[in-house]
């Protein structure tokens, strides 16, 4: 039997252990590696927001065109705040999002609570109350107005085959908005839904099943653990309802353009005729004060309900 014995060259003995790092290059790659991963995201956050921001508070303080600008300090807002149909769309604004944040977080629950039960069709329940979600918004803004046209609209003309003679939808200055904000309770309640849905087939069945055996009713049931435990989907819909309310302009405009007059009209919509009009430093000083209304209810807000999370 002939043994073989196999040995590295001379010169190239140590190269494989010259190159493993020591023990201080190592741990500085462990904790500065993973690092590099966050660059990507940095970038585009930096480009498309922070960048934009900044611009957007600057150029708010001037009187600017496409190709020029002048300095004018806080002109624009004193603007702002001294004509009434921008502090009324400002009102409006806030009303909306109540409105449509309110009525999402109680169809919300209550469908969430019908299609997680035990009933028949509930896959197809499902998918019809989820459907307006996947319409386009200018989609349904027509379809409706086509609807609650006052003489020819679908709904007036089946309240008319009952003798009921049905209000002018968005002709009425003071059903205008509400209107509007009924529309897009029924396409944004969809998600609210499916977020609840999510929230109550996470409580432990073992929590009702000990609750029946007590003698409880469904009544108690839902208070005392459908409603506790479900909270934090509480929270995600209304977060997401009010910045979305806020927001809105899509829907509205596609429905009203803020009229009739500027019954309807919120911020989003009357920067958008500010643009129109040639006004860019007044409607981006519009832009601005709708960020700090975002942040002054949604922050705040957003703080007290993870506190109460923590809390419970």
């Amino acid at each position: 039997m002939v043994a073989t014995t196999l040995e590295a060259p001379a010169g190239r003995a140590g190269t494989r252990g010259d190159r493993t790092p020591g023990p201080r290059r190592s741990n500085y790659m462990a904790r500065t590696y993973p690092l590099w991963y966050y660059i990507p995201a940095a970038v585009l956050f930096l480009v498309f927001f922070v960048v934009p921001t900044f611009a957007s508070f600057f150029f708010s303080l001037t009187r600017w065109t496409l190709f020029d600008w002048e300095f004018i300090g806080f002109a624009n807002y004193r603007q702002f705040f001294a004509e009434p149909q921008l502090i009324g769309s400002l009102s409006n604004t806030v009303v909306y999002a109540a409105l449509t944040s309110g009525a999402k977080v109680v169809l919300g629950m209550g469908l969430g609570l019908l299609l997680t039960s035990q009933i028949r069709a509930r896959g197809l329940l499902r998918s019809l109350v989820f459907f307006p979600v996947l319409v386009s918004t200018i989609g349904v803004g027509i379809m409706f107005t086509t609807m609650m046209h006052p003489t020819d609209g679908l709904l007036n003309g089946a309240l008319a085959i009952v003798g009921i003679e049905g209000p002018k939808w968005l002709a009425n200055p003071h059903l205008a908005l509400l209107s509007v904000a009924l529309v897009d309770v029924w396409k944004g309640v969809g998600i609210a839904t499916v977020i609840y849905m999510g929230g109550i087939t996470a409580i432990p069945v073992e929590y009702y099943e000990a609750a029946k055996v007590d003698g409880s009713s469904s009544w108690n049931s839902f208070r005392h653990i459908t409603m506790p435990l479900a909270r934090p989907a509480t929270f995600t819909v209304i977060t997401l309802s009010l910045i979305g309310g806020l927001r809105s302009f899509d829907l509205i405009w596609a429905m009203t353009k803020g009229g009739p007059g500027f019954a309807s009209d919120v911020i989003a919509s009357v920067i958008y005729k500010q643009y129109q009009a040639g006004f860019y430093g007044l409607s981006t000083a519009g832009n601005v004060i709708l960020f700090l209304v975002v942040m002054v209810i949604v922050v705040p807000l957003n703080y007290f309900m993870s506190k109460a999370e923590v809390d419970r």
